[in-house]
């Protein structure tokens, strides 16, 4: 059994050689817009959610990525909005949210 129910992994590497890198693209602020609203939700802790940063994943020109195991889900995001459909609806019931798949 995992100590999380789900384990949301954020890149939010930045890449010194001027290479496009997650956060080229505000991750910083959606990842902790997702950890406020997880805890705001009570969605936090064992055998909940657990949202953690993330080194770089290898994938830089797919970004801003974020991954959710144990699925091995991956997401882009652009929004708050896109964050908040992946918790109402992967989170929550989940279902997939296909259009946000990387």
């Amino acid at each position: 059994m995992s100590f999380y129910k789900y384990h949301i992994f954020f890149c939010l590497n930045k890449r010194e050689d001027g290479e496009q890198c997650c956060s080229d693209f505000d991750a910083e602020s959606i990842f902790n817009y997702m950890k406020k609203k997880i805890k705001s939700l009570n969605l936090n802790g064992p055998n909940k959610i657990r949202i953690n940063r993330a080194g770089c994943f290898d994938r830089c020109y797919e970004g801003p990525l974020m991954v959710i195991y144990p699925e091995g889900i991956w997401y882009r995001y652009s929004t708050q909005d896109d964050i908040d459909e992946i918790i109402s609806n992967h989170l929550l019931k989940g279902v997939i949210v296909k259009r946000l798949l990387a």
